[in-house]
């Protein structure tokens, strides 16, 4: 097969680009306990600071994902997108009150909303039609586990620790500036693959109500609703369930947490991969039922086996990729790839990422932290289910299937 070195290159920026995407958005997490001492801020602060985020990352990735597919290129709003939440996210640094640090934490989700549906469309349009799903799960899941969630915290936590937490916000301009200069030399303004551009299926327009007639997108749309709800209540209450509500010491809950990073990376391109072969749909339903198990891992598991039984069943995020990205980018033309991107994204981030927390919060102090497990749980199975409506789009399964009804096989 030949290399292909755009495509290579293209894979590479945009996983940093994606990458530090949540880093910055995971920054404020690791370094809230400095800025809580500083400004005197709560655990509700924390609370509506990543409410926020969310809130302005949806209506932005909707809006601004449609808008990008009415313009012939989608780089320099990639571009500007990428400096302007490197510019926010060094601006916390200088904050000192929460409603500045509320203010900019919004202007932020703004800014990051449009990267990954503009980001997934460019690498679907680029990728082999063999290595689609990888190159999208190294994007949408592998990135944002390596950087945001494995490398980010050791490094926040050192710069926070020995020079303040301020100069830790300030250091995120490097990097971010850095990637907007390689999105600008080394992007190309235009480049629709060929298997793309004949899909076979198309929409005909670009707006909301056509792409929701469609059953994968709308589907999609529910399923995003149901999963981000999974994901957001686990990642925001597991380090308060593991040590209030189990008893487990902070390096314990540390080390559980990083192996929910490592899960996340691996199981980001693994899943991907297999979905090339294997189909979407089969490894949506097998992947997001074994992630319904892991907070029942996270409530019952004693802390000896929880290490090896959270990687295992941390699954999740590996299948982001393909209802947020693969499938939808295998469902419309590519002139609606970062509209149905920004819906499904901005849709699940409204109900699963601003929604369900405050709900599992309310709910938690009423029944105890128990509770929120349950919740994560239930999100995932009813992904599940709704993942068996699916309609396969991945282009060696469909093609098996295509020959098959030729032949009369089927």
């Amino acid at each position: 097969m030949k290399v292909n070195t755009y495509e290579n290159r293209l894979l590479l920026i945009l996983f940093l680009c994606f990458g530090f995407v949540f880093f910055d958005r995971l920054a404020l997490s690791f370094l809230f306990p400095f800025v809580a001492a500083d400004l005197n801020l709560n655990n509700s602060h924390l609370g509506m600071l990543s409410s926020v985020l969310a809130l302005a990352w949806a209506l932005s990735g909707m809006t601004l994902g449609h808008i990008a597919d009415k313009k012939d290129s989608k780089k320099y709003i990639l571009v500007i997108s990428v400096v302007a939440f490197t510019v926010c996210s060094a601006l916390s640094g200088m904050v000192t009150t929460f409603v500045s640090l509320l203010i900019f934490r919004g202007l932020m989700g703004i800014a990051e909303g449009p990267v990954l549906p503009i980001s997934q469309s460019l690498i679907a349009d680029a990728s082999n039609p063999k290595r689609r799903g990888l190159n999208m799960g190294l994007v949408n899941a592998s990135a944002p586990g390596l950087i945001g969630a494995i490398v980010a915290p050791p490094i926040l936590i050192w710069l926070a620790t020995d020079y303040g937490w301020r100069t830790a916000f300030y250091a995120t301009m490097i990097p971010g500036l850095l990637i907007a200069c390689l999105i600008m030399l080394f992007v190309r303004n235009k480049h629709v693959h060929e298997s793309i551009a004949h899909q076979h299926v198309h929409v005909s327009k670009g707006d909301i109500k056509t792409l929701l007639k469609n059953r994968n997108i709308l589907l999609c749309v529910l399923i995003s609703c149901f999963y981000i709800s999974w994901f957001i209540t686990l990642i925001s209450f597991t380090p308060t369930f593991l040590m209030q509500a189990r008893g487990f010491t902070p390096e314990t809950m540390g080390g559980i947490m990083g192996s929910l990073g490592f899960a996340w990376m691996i199981w980001g391109f693994v899943i991907s991969a297999l979905s090339d072969r294997f189909g979407r749909k089969p490894m949506m339903i097998l992947f997001t039922l074994i992630a319904t198990a892991c907070p029942m891992v996270l409530l019952y598991a004693d802390a000896d086996s929880m290490l090896p039984l959270v990687f295992l069943t941390y699954t999740g995020l590996g299948c982001f990729t393909l209802f947020m990205a693969t499938i939808p980018a295998e469902t419309v033309s590519p002139s609606q790839v970062a509209t149905a991107l920004g819906l499904i994204m901005g849709v699940g981030e409204l109900f699963g990422g601003f929604v369900t927390p405050t709900i599992a919060g309310f709910m938690a102090d009423t029944y105890g932290l128990q509770v929120v497990m349950w919740i994560a749980s239930g999100g995932s199975l009813i992904a599940a289910f709704l993942s068996l409506f699916l309609k396969e789009t991945a282009p060696a399964r469909v093609g098996v299937a295509t020959s098959q009804l030729a032949a009369g096989q089927i």
